[in-house]
């Protein structure tokens, strides 16, 4: 059965709002604005040029390297004028046939500005040559050579440095669209998915996160982006992870987890966002690169596990099944982990009930009678 108009539209707007919302998006970006910066700390942006524009758009980049060459090349073809109408080398100055130019065939400002690019590009095409007439002829082709060869180099480090940022590194691991809370390890766990698309390892990789909430303290402060410390293992502990294949990653949600006090019924009414890092270094850059995501309570699915994606063939291979990487099943889960634990607390189920997608009935037959 179709859905109709209005449900759809229901749905986009809360989507909509919930990105909006979120302070890092899922594929790393941070959602923050900052205002009434004061100038002098914009002037910090100029002085700190190489980053500046390392972390510009590739469109003003290009803009940029665009304006830089060709200004040099009019300024200079400013300077080769001023010299040669100085000298009498202009057309319209009528030279006598004896006179000896500073730059030979430059004659107006068109052929300054040809001879301006020719040297700084070094194509020199034979027709304009400089001469030994003029001494500052000479130490101007010194040094518009020596200011090109800085805007050469300048440019390809920059374009350079930004084809090899670490965050192109980061598209090529990903993490899971949801997350799980199932049991795991005698506890209940949350449980995200991250995978390296590519053979190449990522050496030292360490995974953690941050729960961002807004708190209220005894004192009646309010805190809007309170951050808790979550911890992440995996089967073979949190340092260092061998991330070879995909990984499942598993938060406890013991005593010390903000999610203890959460339910199957209070989860999705909270408002928090856990931010998931992964830091480590490229194995064939050797360059650090840190990969972000996060997750409101309407991306954690209380109740399921992930499908299992890593099989071995018959001839001993290992194979990794990506359709399965964010597929999750229904498992038979606690309530809430005071439910879990048999611990009392004050945790209340929902009087509207919630439905078990697990749960199956079983008829068994009453015992005529009891064994005293």
């Amino acid at each position: 059965m179709t859905r109709s108009i209005r449900e759809v539209m229901k749905e986009y707007m809360s989507e909509r709002r919930i990105r909006k919302s979120r302070l890092v998006t899922k594929d790393g970006r941070c959602n923050i604005e900052f205002g009434t910066v004061m100038h002098k700390h914009q002037f910090a942006y100029i002085l700190d040029i190489w980053t500046t524009f390392v972390e510009s758009r590739w469109r003003f980049v290009v803009l940029h390297f665009v304006a830089s060459f060709t200004l040099s090349w009019f300024t200079f073809g400013l300077v080769w004028y001023w010299m040669a109408r100085n000298n009498g080398d202009l057309t319209w100055q009528n030279a006598t046939e004896e006179h000896v130019p500073c730059v030979q065939n430059v004659k107006g400002m068109t052929t300054a500005f040809l001879y301006s690019l020719e040297t700084q590009t070094t194509i020199g095409y034979g027709n304009r040559y400089i001469t030994d007439v003029c001494p500052g002829a000479v130490a101007l082709i010194i040094i518009q050579c020596l200011i090109g060869a800085i805007i050469n180099c300048f440019w390809c480090g920059v374009v350079m440095t930004k084809i090899a940022l670490p965050k192109k590194r980061a598209k090529t691991i990903t993490f899971s669209e949801c997350a799980v809370i199932c049991p795991k390890k005698g506890t209940l766990c949350l449980q995200i998915r991250v995978a390296n698309l590519r053979k190449t390892l990522m050496i030292g990789s360490q995974i953690y996160g941050k729960l961002l909430r807004t708190t209220v303290t005894p004192d009646g402060e309010t805190v809007i982006m309170d951050q808790v410390s979550i911890d992440f293992t995996v089967d073979s502990g949190k340092d260092n992870l061998f991330f070879v294949c995909p990984l499942s990653l598993y938060h406890l949600i013991d005593k010390t987890s903000p999610f203890f006090e959460m339910g199957v019924d209070t989860l999705h009414q909270q408002e928090f966002e856990l931010v998931v890092f992964l830091d480590g270094t490229a194995e064939s850059t050797s360059s650090t690169c840190q990969v972000r995501t996060s997750y409101v309570p309407q991306e954690i699915m209380w109740g399921y596990d992930f499908l299992p994606i890593i099989s071995r063939s018959k001839e001993g291979k290992y194979r990794v099944d990506f359709s399965n990487f964010a597929k999750v099943v229904a498992v038979p889960t606690a309530h809430c982990s005071y439910c879990y634990h048999n611990e009392a607390g004050h945790h209340h189920h929902s009087r509207n009930g919630i439905d078990n997608q697990t749960f199956v009935a079983i008829d068994m037959d009453r015992p005529n009678g009891t064994k005293m």
